[in-house]
């Protein structure tokens, strides 16, 4: 066995009843090296952490660990040999402290009782080596994203572990604290530990990886030193293909204002927001995490409160008190965080794509299966929607499929405006072309679209018109050539454009 590599997977299998996951796949992480793991949705990278993590046996294969072959039969099992995963969907007790969090299941005792003052101590030791800029006792609830992460982190160091596995870690991160991640993976690195980092973002992975490996449909497909290729060259490896047009062609002409907004307010949250939106066009928001971009398309929607403000939809006013208001009058709201908010994981795709449209396929105070199952299926099509059958549950699907499925849910019930917050967060690049093109092709059929989006390049690629919100302000409304980096970002900054750009008006 090559000593040189920590782990080594050699032909691992897995099958679930009517599909193959994986195809005899291979990956070999080097000790203290941050490699790379891409690949399209559904490519079966998820698939092989949870093998190696414990979640499930492969089907045929083996793993070998600092040589020896191993077979994890639970998650404690994988952490007791060294193996930490820090998923994309955080694990952590809110009400608890941070500390409390670390040391989960194993607290330092004097005699019958938790010793807090080692609790506190240890855990201090942990998060200081990383920099964390809070207390071990701190509640999780309290934390941001970014520090919560460093809790799963300092979590799986405690454990002596010797393998992280990272899973898209900044897909809800800010610039500021992705860069202080990285700093924290490097220093993990140097440290001797090995760490697998799963992302689709490209700049990152060049940034920080050492090596990169790429699957394609549950295949091995190439492994590379991130110095010998490009983005080009990874990103044609997962897809098998050429994307020519990560965006469409932007509008051809738009047309009257089917949507104005007018002085919405939430107090203390943002101010005197007003806009509108064109038939034909795709309307993008901009600002930087936290400057209030989704609460403003929440309170426009009656699904949080605003203190003052008119919505004006086709010439008719109206005052959305609630989110049922809203989707009665065709506006609708597909959220950032489609798993907790969004889809209805526990149970089948077809009562996901049914799930707003319920009227449409019951009979009286009874679903028709039927009905459902047809409803269901039309969407699948239209949305090319990769699934193995309308009655799998949702959550077998990759995050592309799945967010296909919420786009389709909402399409159900013929809306007349469509708000898409962070639409294609934690997905692979195939998948976001695809529903970029969706966006565009409901815009020219006169859908209203707006997007909200933390990514420059997608916000820049899709939108026609480009309003960006500063600290709960609108600074601006770009137009045409003047929808680049440079502009968005001064606004999105707080800082003044030159005379004629940027004015609070469309």
């Amino acid at each position: 066995m090559n000593t040189e590599y920590l782990l080594e997977v050699k032909n691992i299998t897995k099958r679930f009843p009517g599909t193959v996951a994986l195809k005899a796949v291979q990956l070999q992480v080097k000790k203290g090296e941050i490699h790379a793991l891409c690949g399209e949705n559904g490519a079966g990278k998820s698939t092989l952490m949870n093998i190696i993590g414990g979640i499930f046996p492969p089907s045929e294969g083996q793993i070998y660990f600092e040589g020896n072959e191993i077979t994890p039969k639970s998650p404690k099992e994988a952490q007791d040999l060294g193996i930490g995963f820090v998923h994309q969907e955080l694990s952590l007790c809110p009400h608890l402290t941070a500390a409390e969090n670390i040391y989960i299941g194993r607290l330092p005792r004097k005699g019958d009782l938790i010793d807090f003052n080692k609790l506190y101590i240890d855990a201090d030791i942990i998060l200081n080596k990383f920099g964390a800029g809070f207390s071990s006792k701190a509640k999780v609830s309290s934390l941001n994203v970014s520090e919560q992460q460093l809790v799963e982190i300092a979590k799986s160091i405690s454990l002596n572990c010797k393998f992280l596995i990272l899973d898209e870690p900044t897909s809800s991160l800010t610039e500021r604290e992705t860069s202080k991640l990285f700093e924290v993976v490097k220093d993990i690195r140097n440290r001797g530990i090995s760490v697998l980092y799963i992302s689709h973002r490209m700049p990152e992975i060049f940034e920080i990886c050492d090596r990169v490996t790429v699957f394609k449909d549950g295949e091995y497909v190439s492994t590379n030193e991130t110095s010998e290729v490009n983005s080009d060259d990874i990103i044609n490896a997962m897809v098998g293909r050429e994307i020519v047009n990560m965006y469409p062609p932007k509008s051809s002409g738009a047309g009257e204002e089917i949507l104005i907004a007018e002085g919405l307010t939430s107090k203390g949250v943002f101010s005197d927001i007003s806009f509108s939106l064109k038939k034909g066009e795709i309307l993008g928001f901009a600002g930087l995490v936290g400057a209030g971009r989704s609460e403003i398309m929440r309170a426009m929607c009656g699904i949080d409160p605003k203190t003052a403000g008119e919505v004006t939809l086709y010439g008719k006013k109206e005052n959305f008190k609630t989110y049922s208001d809203a989707v009665s009058n065709g506006v609708c709201y597909l959220t950032e965080d489609r798993k907790l908010q969004g889809l209805f994981t526990g149970m089948s795709i077809k009562s996901n794509i049914s799930s707003a449209n319920i009227k449409g396929v019951s009979s009286g105070l009874m679903i028709v299966d039927k009905k459902e199952t047809e409803l269901a299926e039309n969407y699948v099509k239209k949305l090319s929607i990769k699934i193995p059958g309308v009655n799998y549950p949702i959550s077998s699907l990759s995050g592309g499929n799945q967010q296909k499925c919420l786009l389709g849910k909402w399409l159900s019930i013929n809306p007349k405006i469509i708000i898409m917050d962070e639409p294609t967060r934690g997905i692979d690049v195939g998948a976001k072309a695809e529903i970029h093109l969706l966006l565009r092709k409901l815009s020219e059929q006169g859908v209203g679209v707006i997007v909200v989006s933390s990514e420059l390049p997608e916000i820049i690629g899709i939108s026609d018109r480009v309003a960006v919100i500063h600290e709960g302000h609108l600074a601006g409304i770009l137009v045409g050539d003047l929808i680049c980096e440079e502009n968005i970002m001064k606004l999105a900054s707080g800082e003044q454009l030159a005379k004629g750009i940027g004015e609070k008006t469309a």
